[in-house]
């Protein structure tokens, strides 16, 4: 079997050597062992498949918890498409949300473009500012 040194492993995946450290430490990648002649530690090369899966989640808007949760049924022996299932609706209903902001934020723009010949003290900046500040702190 072949084994990565975390700096290879961080190459590998495009992440920091400290983004691979923390994953460890808040269990989204298991402790490898380390080699007994440098001490360093000997990730397997699956470790590389799962960093990647974990960034391609997060890209999608999954949290480190909500990954961690779909890694622990993953790998878990007697788990079933059930377990899983209701995460995977939660999920849903968070999208359907952004979508349903996204939307309403849209309408709102448009409708501040087409109001070109609007003064700029007319415009409705305490809307706006609500549309804003909702769908980019969440």
């Amino acid at each position: 079997m072949q084994f990565l040194t975390i700096g290879k492993l961080a190459k590998e995946t495009n992440v920091n050597i400290e983004t691979v450290r923390y994953y460890e430490r808040i269990g989204l990648i298991p402790e490898p062992p380390r080699g007994t002649s440098s001490g360093y530690r000997q990730y397997p090369m699956q470790v590389v498949s799962r960093i990647k899966f974990i960034k391609r989640a997060q890209s999608l808007g999954f949290s480190l918890k909500e990954i961690n949760d779909i890694l622990t049924i993953r790998y878990k022996p007697d788990s079933s498409f059930n377990d899983i299932k209701n995460k995977i609706e939660t999920k849903l209903e968070e999208i359907d949300e952004i979508i349903k902001g996204l939307h309403e934020m849209k309408k709102a723009l448009i409708k501040l473009i087409k109001s070109s010949n609007i003064k700029i003290n007319e415009i409705e900046w305490p809307v706006l500012s609500l549309v804003f500040i909702k769908y980019t702190t969440t």
